[in-house]
């Protein structure tokens, strides 16, 4: 998986087709979107750049809002690992050499039936990366989703992340 999908409850599979359809448009006809068995969480894998159809998708939103109807949320990956700590740490490490020195971060951790403290994850993220953390004024997100036995991490700016309802907001304002 290198993109999770939310949706509204119960229309999950409306949102799992819309979601197919746009990467095929965008030109991964093979892509796969798998509903998990948590309400209103998709995920899927495709061939292309998760940041780049991101970034399609809200362009296509900007032009035509009223085609993006089922997924509310769309948020790029760049690794998934198996729900263990020593593997979500070490893929997050391998990741944030996209960060500068200067630049500060905080961590957010999305947890969904897991039993690792959040708090564990956290310390021992923060341990080992020497940047400032900024919980209100931050230049990047570590983002960990942990969705059961699967975790997915990210290392993102704020933007990278698209809620289609801002996009649609900011259309009226």
């Amino acid at each position: 998986m290198n993109l999770i999908i939310t949706s509204s409850r119960h229309l999950e599979s409306e949102a799992a087709e819309e979601m197919s359809e746009i990467l095929e448009e965008f030109g991964d006809p093979n892509a796969t979107v798998e509903i998990s068995e948590l309400s209103g969480i998709l995920t899927a894998t495709t061939s292309l750049d998760p940041f780049l159809v991101v970034k399609k998708i809200r362009e296509k939103i900007l032009d035509e809002p009223w085609l993006i109807r089922y997924c509310l949320r769309v948020i790029p990956l760049h690794d998934t690992v198996y729900t263990k700590k020593e593997d979500i740490v070490n893929s997050v490490l391998n990741h944030v050499i996209v960060m500068q020195l200067h630049d500060t971060y905080r961590i957010t951790v999305e947890k969904r039936h897991s039993e690792i403290p959040t708090s564990e994850i956290i310390s021992e993220i923060a341990d080992k990366i020497q940047n400032k953390v900024s919980l209100e004024k931050f230049d990047w997100i570590i983002l960990i989703e942990i969705l059961g036995k699967r975790t997915g991490i990210a290392i993102l700016r704020e933007d990278d992340i698209l809620s289609t309802q801002k996009v649609k907001r900011s259309l009226s304002e």
